[in-house]
């Protein structure tokens, strides 16, 4: 294990903090080290989840299609784009 320079303080009911213990202990590991390999394992599943999105073909068809079709800004767009002109970007 890495050296260790954090703390993270964190309250459960009894009947979570036993279950936690439990199977640190079967595991053969501290309960630290089991809840630091349930974040590793977690964490970035849940982190891919919210950066990206699964399209169907279909969807990215009609997305592409949309994406490709050449239509004229809406005047919300000029004028958002000549907002930024006017602060040199």
């Amino acid at each position: 294990m890495a050296n260790k320079t954090e703390r993270v303080e964190a309250r459960f009911v009894p009947e979570i903090k036993q279950l936690a213990e439990r199977a640190a202990l079967v595991s053969g590991v501290t309960l630290t080290d089991y809840l630091v390999r349930l974040v590793r394992e977690d964490a970035p599943k849940t982190l891919k989840s919210y950066s990206e999105i699964q399209l169907t073909n279909q969807q990215f068809d009609n997305f592409m299609a949309i994406c490709e079709a050449e239509h004229d800004p809406s005047q919300a767009i000029i004028d958002a784009a000549k907002c930024l002109d006017d602060e040199g970007f």
